[in-house]
């Protein structure tokens, strides 16, 4: 079993940034594959990003790219999400999640989630 725990959240004007975190309890974290998904007021959860286990290939949604950036500290059971130029539309709350299978991209890939940490972009 896997325990994720997401913290890092909280109210940003448009243009700012946030970092969040994921803890993961368990020793096998550095062998699951790792990603960030959301949720918007009214709508679907949707994929954000993904790391693998090793740290390589990443993939990204194409509302976020080149504004965040996933990444994991495997010595530390965390993965992150740094978030730059926020805009209103990137409202919503934010889970990690954890995959223990062989892909990695889409919800139904994913086996363990966290409660998820609110973002909330707003003048």
């Amino acid at each position: 079993q896997v325990q994720l725990v997401e913290s890092g959240g909280g109210l940003v004007q448009p243009g700012g940034s946030l970092r969040l975190s994921c803890a993961a309890s368990g020793r096998a974290f550095s062998s699951y594959h790792m990603g960030w998904f959301r949720q918007g007021p009214g709508k679907e959860r949707e994929f954000v990003t993904a790391i693998p286990w090793s740290g390589g290939r990443t993939y990204y949604s194409d509302s976020v790219k080149g504004r965040f950036t996933i990444s994991r500290d495997n010595a530390k059971n965390t993965v992150y999400l740094q978030m730059n130029s926020l805009k209103p539309e990137d409202t919503a709350v934010y889970y990690c999640a954890a995959s223990v299978g062989f892909y990695y991209t889409t919800t139904n890939d994913y086996n363990y989630w966290g409660q998820g940490t609110q973002v909330t972009v707003s003048s």
